[in-house]
């Protein structure tokens, strides 16, 4: 090879056949848009990701079932993803423990890169199929657990090879996607979003992203109702642990408990700023260690356990 012939290069994987990263019709002329125009596109387009959610319900039941039965027998939900997927899932993750009372390990989010990658990006992590295993290993997956992996299109080296991984050690598995794939030998089940390109080409973070924190709201919220986390639609578990949560805690006892908002701080405080506790407290004239006790052996279903 002479000084003037190219050095041979290593091609990367061509990902043009996937929705995501294909070029959006309605959106060609997106540079020569003024302020007004750019934002109403935007929008429009956003206005078909609930729809397309909508269509992968089926299967957004299926892995919410999966998830159920695995917490209920003491298992987890992971959430693992690159870049903006990863970033989702870590975010979804690290919300369920103040608003739903649960453990800060029962719902874990990993991201490629680890939580640095939460601010600064690295991209070049997710090559590698094998990335993961040691966060995995340390996580000492079972059974029990059940992991979504989150991929806009559907390809990342490092999330199939979470699947890959976590499969062979017998977890649950689940891979939400948004442009139409086959489902990987791996995932017991996939949620497929087709949210079709975006206004800015290959820019996941856009309508794919939308679509992945919506599916991850459905997710999370639907378990841990199902896990009696929720009495009608208030937050009844949730850890009144600053200003703002303690006046929603105020509130959902004065609503509940027919109490003035004095009475429902003083009850509060006597639970430990657990609303169950103080509902049930209030409901059937326990103190604190006997309310805590009913709950529990109400499987933590208020609606079963204020009734005596």
């Amino acid at each position: 090879m002479d000084q003037h012939t190219p050095h041979p290069l290593t091609a990367p994987p061509d990902r043009g056949r996937l929705r995501t990263e294909q070029r959006n019709p309605a959106s060609m002329q997106l540079d020569t848009l003024g302020v007004e125009a750019c934002l109403e596109l935007i929008n429009r387009e956003d206005a078909t990701v609930a729809l397309a959610v909508r269509t992968a319900m089926p299967e957004i039941a299926r892995f919410v079932a999966l998830a159920e039965r695995g917490v209920r027998a003491g298992g987890r939900l992971v959430y693992i993803g690159a870049g903006t997927s990863g970033r989702l899932g870590v975010l979804d993750a690290s919300e369920c423990p103040p608003t739903f009372q649960a453990a800060p390990g029962l719902v874990v989010g990993l991201i490629a890169g680890g939580d640095a990658a939460l601010r600064v990006s690295s991209e070049g992590r997710e090559d590698d199929p094998e990335g993961a295993r040691d966060e995995l290993e340390r996580l000492g997956l079972g059974v029990h657990d059940t992991l979504l992996g989150i991929a806009a299109g559907g390809t990342t080296p490092y999330v199939l090879g979470a699947l890959r991984i976590a499969k062979s050690r017998g977890v649950s598995t689940g891979l939400l996607a948004c442009s139409p794939i086959e489902k990987p030998a791996h995932a017991d089940v996939l949620v497929l979003v087709e949210t079709g390109p975006e206004v800015l080409t290959g820019s996941t973070r856009m309508k794919a992203g939308t679509a992945t924190k919506m599916v991850l709201n459905m997710v999370s919220t639907t378990l841990m109702v199902r896990l009696g986390k929720t009495h009608e639609n208030l937050m009844v578990d949730l850890r009144a642990s600053n200003d703002k949560l303690r006046d929603r805690a105020a509130r959902i006892v004065m609503e509940l408990a027919g109490l003035d908002r004095a009475a429902s701080l003083v009850l509060l405080e006597s639970a430990g700023w657990h609303v169950k506790t103080a509902l049930v407290m209030h409901a059937r004239g326990l103190d604190r260690g006997a309310a805590a006790a009913a709950i529990d052996a109400a499987g933590g279903r208020l609606r079963d356990a204020i009734i005596d």
